[in-house]
């Protein structure tokens, strides 16, 4: 087998299993994450919340993170790079959070970021591959332990303090994050950052108010605008890395293999939320980018229109789930969600149906989430038609 097919292969195979166990995430509306005993066993009995200790204080997730990434950026300038090092580093520092997330999530991140990086110091997987998946795996593994914190938080809502602590781990994770989401901003001229601090900002007047069901919509916003990002970095025209690995493909095959790396690596974070409500498109984005297609036929515009129909599904479900829970406070979240869902194809649905027809849609989301908060029916069977139908048109229009 030559280099360039062994290590094609190896990134397959890692593929197709990190797909198949992030199938079982479970991610929308309110429902909490069923604790296994390993999550119960998270933290020692000696550094337990009461003593002021947590996560991110007992380890320099963001340090032992930086050196690695530079470890393996060596690869771009033409350098070596010591695996055995990331390997170190990895292992020590940040296989255990983790081994954390995966146990709670039933994922096997840690699995793939072990089996890539033996592939780089064995010569069997290209360096800078490898640090595509190390550092897109390991910000699934971020964006998750800040799910978590905010999980946390809402089990223990009845002590304030220790609600508090856990926003400030997530504010701690996220600020790992936020260079991604700053660099969509301005590739896209979005204002993430901003919504996820207003969102931080408003879950903090909740804990102060009382208030769990603000807190709860700050944390949709957080999550979806994540989500954005993650989608913006992928699939999204033009600056998506489906659009760039295409583009590279025309010059340059192993730069272009790099980029669709990169463009797999980044939707690990949100295909198994599609797939939950849009299967097929959530697979066929996975085949695209996987290594073993040939680069030079992956299709751009093709990946993000399975992107539109697929973020339309899911926010068709979510008005479903908010008819179903009509009343409750999970009806005012869905409601929350199949907006973010709406706003994260924004600039997709002025493409394909016209900037009116986008204002349109975001003015009846509008109006049915405040229904919703309102209990009022009447008033959001009035909109709700509508916007089902704008989304199937949505659906129709970037087949």
């Amino acid at each position: 087998m030559t280099l360039k097919w062994k290590w094609l292969a190896v990134f397959a195979v890692a593929a197709l299993a990190l797909g198949a166990c992030g199938q079982s995430e479970q991610t929308a509306g309110t429902e909490k994450e069923n604790k296994t005993a390993a999550e119960k066993q998270e933290k020692p009995n000696t550094e337990t919340k009461a003593e002021g200790e947590n996560e991110q204080a007992e380890v320099d997730y963001a340090g032992a993170f930086s050196a690695a990434l530079a470890e393996l950026e060596k690869a771009k300038q033409g350098g070596a790079v010591d695996f055995g090092k990331v390997e170190s580093i990895y292992k020590e520092t940040l296989q255990p959070l983790v081994q954390k997330r995966d146990a709670e999530f039933e994922d096997a991140v840690d699995e793939h970021i072990t089996t890539a990086l033996a592939a780089g110091k064995d010569g069997s997987l290209e360096p800078l591959v490898v640090k595509q998946i190390f550092d897109k795996l390991m910000q699934k593994a971020f964006y998750t332990t800040i799910k978590h914190e905010f999980t946390e938080a809402e089990e223990h809502w009845a002590d304030k303090e220790e609600v508090k602590e856990e926003i400030e781990e997530a504010k701690a994770f996220y600020a790992i994050l936020q260079p991604t989401v700053e660099k969509r901003d301005a590739a896209y001229g979005t204002k993430l950052a901003d919504a996820i601090n207003g969102a931080f900002a408003q879950m903090e007047q909740a804990v102060q108010n009382d208030d769990a069901l603000s807190f709860a919509l700050g944390k949709q916003v957080v999550d979806k605008t994540l989500m954005k990002t993650f989608y913006l970095a992928s699939g999204a025209l033009p600056h998506g890395y489906a659009a760039k690995a295409a583009a590279a493909a025309k010059e340059n095959a192993e730069e272009a293999k790099v980029e669709q790396a990169e463009g797999w690596a980044f939707y690990q974070s949100v295909y198994p939320y599609m797939k939950r409500h849009a299967a097929e498109e959530a697979d066929y984005i996975l085949k695209q980018f996987d290594l073993q297609t040939d680069v030079k036929t992956l299709d751009p515009k093709a990946v993000n229109h399975a992107f539109v129909r697929g973020w339309a599904k899911v926010a068709l479900h979510e008005y479903e789930e908010s008819q179903e829970n009509w009343g409750q406070d999970k009806s005012v979240i869905t409601a929350l969600e199949g907006a973010l869902f709406i706003h994260m194809i924004e600039q997709d649905i002025k493409t394909l149906l016209g900037d009116k027809a986008y204002a349109d849609l975001n003015d009846q989301a509008t109006r049915y989430l405040e229904a919703a908060k309102a209990k009022n029916k009447a008033e959001a069977d009035k909109w709700l038609p509508q916007i089902e139908a704008a989304l199937q048109q949505v659906i129709q229009k970037a087949n």
